[in-house]
């Protein structure tokens, strides 16, 4: 059970560092919304089923299609 807590985490910190160094911000959302989903898989494996939910639900799907909603409507690429 740790390996895979320890295997998700650093999954994380690579999907945080990539949102950040991405220059095109759609892959950046994709990037940040793989974040949040790998969060609400370790909230489901530390027992805490509701959290792990509503971090699927908003966290990874809201907030992302909101993102990608605005990013369409305005420039693709960071300058």
């Amino acid at each position: 059970m740790t390996l895979i807590v320890s295997f998700l985490v650093l999954l994380m910190l690579a999907g945080a560092v990539a949102a950040s160094v991405f220059r095109d911000l759609i892959s950046a959302v994709i990037a940040a919304a793989l974040v949040s989903l790998i969060a609400s898989i370790l909230f489901y494996l530390l027992q805490a089923p509701d959290v792990a939910m509503a971090e699927a639900s908003i966290g990874a799907a809201l907030t992302a299609a909101i993102f990608v909603v605005a990013i369409t409507r305005t420039k693709r690429y960071e300058e």
